[in-house]
């Protein structure tokens, strides 16, 4: 599957990326310090049973449809430079959570993360007729992402105050969100 964007393109996992992930997800690297920082981050061993587990998906052509996760690829290079991602927060209710991360600072702050985070929403509204909304969530210290969600289109719906700890300081975190209604891209 490949989704093109302006500047990227949303595709399935190739063998081609597995090390890519794994360099990015190895060692101390500017994304970390932002994306959950307050969770416990991926121990090697969890590395290569996740990169295990993708190599077979790669190799039986196994994915899910609709996809929980698209490979943020560039569009000259057609090398990963991120991931888009979807969970549940409450099927019941037809409510999903949305997540991105663009790995590279050197990609940040060039409207790829607008291209990828709105092209997503888009397959996934257009791809499942059941939701009703759209969340993002992320802590008071990410700034970069709670313009990114006001930029393709979300709202700031809840602030949980002091509730993430980074670096030994208290952050709020924040919910947005955007009804299918209200969504264009």
């Amino acid at each position: 599957m490949e989704i093109k964007g302006r500047q990227i393109t949303l595709r399935d996992w190739a063998i081609k990326d597995i090390p890519v992930y794994k360099k990015w997800n190895t060692g101390k690297h500017e994304w970390m310090k932002f994306d959950g920082p307050y969770y416990p981050k991926i121990t090697p061993k969890e590395l290569e049973i996740q990169c295990g587990s993708i190599s077979i998906r790669i190799d039986e052509n196994n994915y899910p449809d609709p996809r929980i996760k698209l490979i943020i690829a560039d569009n000259e290079t057609d090398e990963m430079i991120g991931l888009v991602s979807r969970y549940w927060e409450s099927i019941e209710t037809n409510w999903l959570c949305v997540g991105i991360v663009i790995f590279d600072p050197a990609f940040w702050s060039k409207g790829i993360g607008k291209d990828a985070l709105g092209l997503w929403c888009k397959y996934l509204f257009d791809n499942m007729p059941e939701l009703v909304r759209l969340d993002l969530r992320t802590w008071s210290g990410n700034h970069g992402m709670m313009r990114l969600a006001e930029k393709v289109g979300f709202s700031l719906e809840a602030r949980f105050r002091k509730a993430r700890i980074v670096d030994g300081k208290y952050y709020d975190s924040v919910g947005y969100g955007v009804l299918r209604e209200e969504f264009s891209f």
